[in-house]
């Protein structure tokens, strides 16, 4: 529950307890705040039990934490076959340098291998760099 609190942040909060509560009621304070998480845990399990008597049998393996999107897309990626197939033939940085390429107007880069000799002529049919950017629009923005 309480899995991101360090060790200062402990004694801070033990410093605070001790001088807004005083060391005379701090032992019953905490015992009424953990009798209170104490109930509200049992109130949890409780409901947790009805729904998943409810649903009946067919989601006895049902658990709530699935709920949460974060992690039902997590369990269905890393369960799924068919995605792990998927994902293994993706090549993600290939495709993001595609998509940079052709926004940029550039041609695809040529994997690593042999490389061909560079013409010595320059191409004239192409413009520099700073004519080919797009025209503004001042009514878009």
């Amino acid at each position: 529950m309480f899995n991101d609190i360090g060790a200062l942040e402990l004694v801070t909060l033990v410093v605070l307890a001790v001088l807004i509560f005083g060391p005379d009621k701090l032992p019953k304070v905490i015992q009424d705040v953990s009798g209170f998480i104490r109930k509200i845990r049992q109130f949890s399990d409780g409901a947790k039990q009805d729904i998943r008597s409810e649903l009946g049998p067919e989601f006895k393996d049902f658990e709530f934490e699935d709920l949460n999107p974060k992690t039902f897309i997590r369990k269905q990626l890393t369960e799924n076959e068919d995605l792990k197939e998927i994902r293994s033939s993706f090549d993600l940085r290939k495709e993001i340098n595609e998509v940079t390429d052709a926004v940029n107007g550039r041609e695809p880069q040529a994997p690593p291998g042999p490389v061909a000799p560079a013409s010595t002529t320059p191409d004239l049919t192409k413009k520099p760099a700073h004519q080919e950017r797009a025209p503004f629009d001042a009514d878009a923005t």
